[in-house]
């Protein structure tokens, strides 16, 4: 059977049909596999059953893996898949993954452990049809600035809430100060389209206050957030979301009053970002060697 790509959406997200990623594919099925993300940015895979040695299986015909995260513990046994389980926080802010290091990865996989009866679903927006949606003048801004990221900051919930295992969940996250400057306006490597690469570890503009760095940085996000550019993805039992960490942002909604909610990660490791005048992303804190290589 070839393998079948179904769009979901106009600017994000597609269904694969027609190949079993529970067994090792062929180049012709990676290749084809990897022009549809190029394509769609985010990749669902259903009836996948699959373990979390078959989940690193797949994801490693992308590339070499990284460990599950740079402070964060992963599945016991399994030093390369992290659990996404609403016990251990709730990501539900705008994010791309790990961007707060000098190399985020590439792509990332998400794989249904338990899913809530209601609620529970994975948004997906495609920073590249943000970056299109720009007005013109925004587009000319926007591809001269820079952006410090970090993880030592409290994205989800103010202090006055903090509780003592919320408080411990924090300091294992902050555990190792990570800060790095990336371009706003990504290239992406594979396909040269340009993506705005924010999210909520994008804490400041380089050469700007902390107050007009937050008036700026809103003002792109609203254009990354629009409906028009979000996959909404409802899970079901035994599903794979595959999408291009370099030219998108996820968030998941916490709609699903407390129920268990689990997921697994696996990510594969990412090149250094390129802005548009080809200047590479650099390091201003931290050391995140021994999270992940650096794809070539």
């Amino acid at each position: 059977m070839s393998i079948e790509i179904s769009k979901v959406t106009a600017n994000i997200g597609a269904r694969v049909s027609g190949v079993d990623i529970s067994k090792p594919l062929d180049e012709e099925q990676v290749t084809a596999i990897r022009e549809a993300l190029d394509v769609h940015k985010a990749l669902a895979f259903d009836d996948v059953h699959l373990d979390d040695e078959g989940q690193q299986a797949f994801a490693r015909h992308f590339g070499d893996l990284t460990t599950a995260h740079p402070t964060v513990a992963a599945v016991d046994g399994a030093p390369n898949v992290l659990p996404v389980d609403s016990e251990r926080g709730r990501a539900n802010h705008w994010h791309t993954d790990v961007t707060f290091v000098l190399n985020p990865p590439q792509a990332s996989t998400l794989r249904s452990i338990t899913i809530p009866p209601y609620g529970g679903e994975t948004l997906i927006a495609s920073s590249a049809a943000a970056y299109r949606d720009l007005p013109a003048p925004l587009r000319a801004l926007a591809d001269t600035l820079w952006a410090e990221h970090t993880n030592d900051y409290d994205y989800a919930v103010p202090d006055e809430q903090i509780d003592e295992e919320q408080a411990a969940q924090r300091a294992q996250f902050t555990s190792i100060k990570f800060r790095t400057a990336h371009p706003v306006v990504r290239v992406h490597p594979l396909t040269g389209e340009r993506g705005l690469f924010i999210g909520g570890f994008a804490q400041r503009i380089v050469g700007l206050s902390v107050g007009e760095s937050r008036t700026l940085l809103d003002l792109f996000q609203s254009y990354v957030t629009r409906p028009e550019n979000i996959l909404r993805w409802r899970w079901s039992p035994n599903q794979l979301v595959l999408f291009d960490n370099r030219i998108t942002q996820h968030y998941a909604v916490d709609n699903y009053d407390g129920r268990p909610r689990r997921l697994h990660r696996v990510t594969v490791a990412g090149d250094v970002p390129v802005g548009i005048e080809g200047k590479e992303s650099y390091s201003i804190e931290g050391d995140a060697s021994h999270y992940t290589s650096v794809a070539e």
